[in-house]
């Protein structure tokens, strides 16, 4: 079992930035790969960063790129999602997620440990 705990939302203005942050606890095995995701009012769960633990490779949806940053504390068991230059449009509630199965890192139904979630919210 994996516990996964997010923080470090709320509400700024456009242009600002928010750093997530996401604490696991539990079988480390199960947790080869994490992620980010996002759910919005009335759309489906996205991807927008993930990391692959063992090799640390990187995966960032393309909403996400230049202004999203992945990273992972082993040490601290938490990786952190630092996002800069928000935008109204990245308002959305976001999920931390972790799988030990391979395949699309941002492919949120792969993941079988999902956290509480945590609200971001971007005034214009």
């Amino acid at each position: 079992q994996v516990q996964l705990v997010e923080s470090g939302g709320g509400s700024v203005q456009a242009g600002g930035s928010l750093r997530l942050s996401c604490t696991a606890s539990g079988d480390t095995a199960a947790r080869t790969s994490m992620a980010w995701f996002r759910q919005a009012p009335g759309k489906e769960r996205e991807g927008v960063a993930g990391i692959v633990s063992g090799v640390g490779a990187k995966v960032y949806a393309d909403s996400a790129k230049a202004r999203f940053a992945i990273s992972q504390d082993n040490a601290k068991n938490t990786v952190y999602l630092q996002m800069n230059s928000l935008k109204p449009e990245d308002t959305a509630m976001y999920y931390c997620a972790a799988k030990s199965s391979p395949g699309n890192v941002l492919e949120p139904r792969s993941y079988n440990y999902w956290g509480q979630g945590t609200q971001v919210t971007i005034s214009s």
